[in-house]
């Protein structure tokens, strides 16, 4: 018995400097990437947004990898979110379950693929929860609107927001690839087989859907936020013409009947 873990270590990782500086046996890689073989039934898989993901390693392996990638890293995490799922050899058998995969042999490609969706599951793990919080922070605010009829927020934290929220739906668009099957599983019908239903079980497309969802309803919210701001910067720059006015003709009738 064998086992996948993944873990969200950071925000990013840099690709390029971590593949200069890492010396296993590199058996593919983008510029999103980096699947490594460590030893004949080892395998580290290093991504771009953050998730690294073990193929039968120690806990002492995976501390010292951690160590190795940790320069590369931006906002490293001290608290990681994970997922394991473990995986069994058994001759002629390709069978995906709720936490476990059975593989017909240990075949390097077949490994990389359950690692592949096993850090996919993490990375929607860690949307979902930061989704959530966008949430409940816009839900608060158009709360305040419902009960006192205006904005608790000001035009710059709202701008702020609003640049936080396009940030992570880019993040996610970049980064998931939830509906794309890797090119190796084009011209295999096993491996095929393999990554359809590694997608079922974890779930993937639905929980992509609702995080997307969650994006379109909080820019919803947002926009509509904006509009009432720019009313109400439209509603004083009106008042200020029209006082400015009143001045004017004020001035114009103190001259011409009093000098």
């Amino acid at each position: 018995m064998y086992s996948t873990v993944a873990f969200q270590v950071a925000s990013t990782i840099n690709i390029k400097e971590s593949k200069s500086h890492l010396s296993w046996n590199l058996m593919f890689h983008d510029s999103d990437e980096l699947f490594y073989k460590v030893s004949d039934k080892s395998f580290v898989y290093v991504f771009q947004y953050g998730i690294v993901s073990f193929f039968n390693a120690s806990d002492d392996e995976i501390a010292r990898v951690f160590e190795e990638i940790k320069p590369f890293c931006t906002n490293y995490f001290a608290k990681k979110l994970s997922e394991i799922v473990a995986v069994q050899v058994k001759n002629d058998t390709l069978k995906v379950g709720f936490d476990s995969v059975i593989l017909p042999s240990l075949d390097a490609e077949m490994i990389r693929l359950v690692m592949l969706n096993t850090s996919q599951s993490v990375a929607l793990s860690r949307y979902a929860e930061i989704t959530e919080d966008l949430l409940i922070e816009t839900n608060k605010h158009t709360s305040f609107l419902e009960k006192k009829g205006k904005l608790d927020i000001s035009g710059n934290n709202l701008k702020r927001f609003i640049g936080k929220v396009l940030n992570i739906k880019n993040r996610i668009s970049e980064n998931l690839y939830i509906f794309d099957s890797p090119p190796i599983t084009w011209e295999n019908e096993q491996l095929n087989k393999l990554n359809l239903e590694l997608k079922i079980t974890f779930d993937l497309t639905d929980r992509y859907r609702l995080i997307h969802d969650r994006i379109e309803i909080i820019k919803d919210n947002l926009e509509l936020f904006r509009d009432i701001m720019d009313h109400k910067e439209s509603s004083k720059l009106e008042w200020i013409i029209i006082i400015l006015i009143v001045i004017e003709v004020v001035d114009m009738f103190i001259a011409k009947f009093f000098l």
